[in-house]
């Protein structure tokens, strides 16, 4: 199956002798949605950079739709659209001519019904005659969005979108992203908002020191990586746990008020009513139970931690 976006063994070393990227492999499907996530410097932006024809690569290969981004290079740049973190934007523009400059830049036909569309998706055609200057930075992020999809890309890149801007913007950002899912628009996506990769992404690769150290379908990573743990808030404090216990990875939590019982997530088996028959048996009476699993926050925090 030949992938939307392929990327081979590519590395960057800077002049300096900084290696940015190590061999970064990775293929993306068309029209999925993949989150690509690390710390500060990991290399998330230098790969986006990359791959937009922004900085150069050492060592690898890039290939857009089966078109190499340096043999061929402008067919390549004319499927990407990329949303920069940064609020470059020419000020002293309407936000129409902006927006309509752009389309024109990457070779598209002029499409006013196309354009027109687009703001009113991101609530920015009422300001469209407005000089950019004037307006807020959650509307000048709403104008680097248009602009990226102005030119109706096969592959999106959103390095960062919703940092630092209000709800509505997410909201608005996060239902064109999935109009543009439908339509078959391949979206790599970077955030420091992990829950909106939890929620929007269909795969999830992780980043650390210029290394890709895992690329996973989100609900596979989820069951994999991801505790289970069961949680008993007992009627009366305990200070040590019966014998009968040793069989479960279990705690003693909240000075003896509370139970905290962690199981295999891939277990076939339904461990909860054994655990709730052997806490029977060991006469401890509880007030309430709970349930709990990990967030991808924590698989992600367990990853970049092991990866160092």
């Amino acid at each position: 199956m030949q992938m939307h976006l392929q990327i081979n063994s590519v590395s960057k070393t800077y002049e300096n002798g900084f290696q940015a990227l190590k061999d970064v492999t990775l293929g993306i499907r068309k029209g999925e949605i993949l989150a690509l996530l690390g710390p500060n410097g990991a290399g998330k932006t230098t790969l986006i950079s990359i791959i937009c024809g922004l900085v150069n690569l050492s060592r690898g290969e890039i290939l857009v739709n089966g078109k190499n981004i340096q043999t061929d290079s402008m067919e390549a740049r004319k499927l990407i659209g990329l949303v920069p973190q940064e609020l470059s934007v020419h000020s002293f523009e309407t936000v129409w001519a902006s927006v309509k400059f752009t389309r024109g830049l990457f070779g598209k036909a002029p499409n006013d019904q196309y354009l027109e569309d687009l703001l009113k998706s991101l609530s920015l055609f009422d300001k469209k005659d407005q000089k950019i200057i004037t307006l807020s930075g959650g509307m000048k992020r709403r104008v680097l969005i248009a602009k990226a999809l102005s030119h109706e890309p096969e592959v999106l890149f959103l390095d960062e979108p919703t940092a630092g801007v209000d709800v509505e913007l997410r909201k608005d950002m996060w239902n064109v992203v999935r109009n543009l899912k439908e339509k078959g628009v391949t979206i790599i996506l970077t955030t420091h908002y992990i829950e909106e990769a939890e929620e929007i992404a269909d795969r999830i690769g992780i980043m650390n020191k210029g290394e890709l150290v895992l690329v996973e379908e989100k609900n596979i990573l989820m069951k994999q990586l991801g505790k289970k743990q069961l949680i008993l808030n007992l009627s009366k404090k305990i200070s040590k746990l019966p014998k009968s216990f040793a069989a479960y990875n279990v705690e003693i939590q909240k000075d003896g008020s509370q139970l905290i019982f962690t199981y295999d997530t891939n277990s076939k088996e339904n461990i909860i009513p054994k655990i709730l028959e052997d806490v029977k048996k060991s006469k401890i009476t509880f007030k309430d139970l709970d349930t709990e699993q990990s967030s991808l926050e924590e698989i992600f925090v367990s990853l970049v931690k092991e990866s160092k």
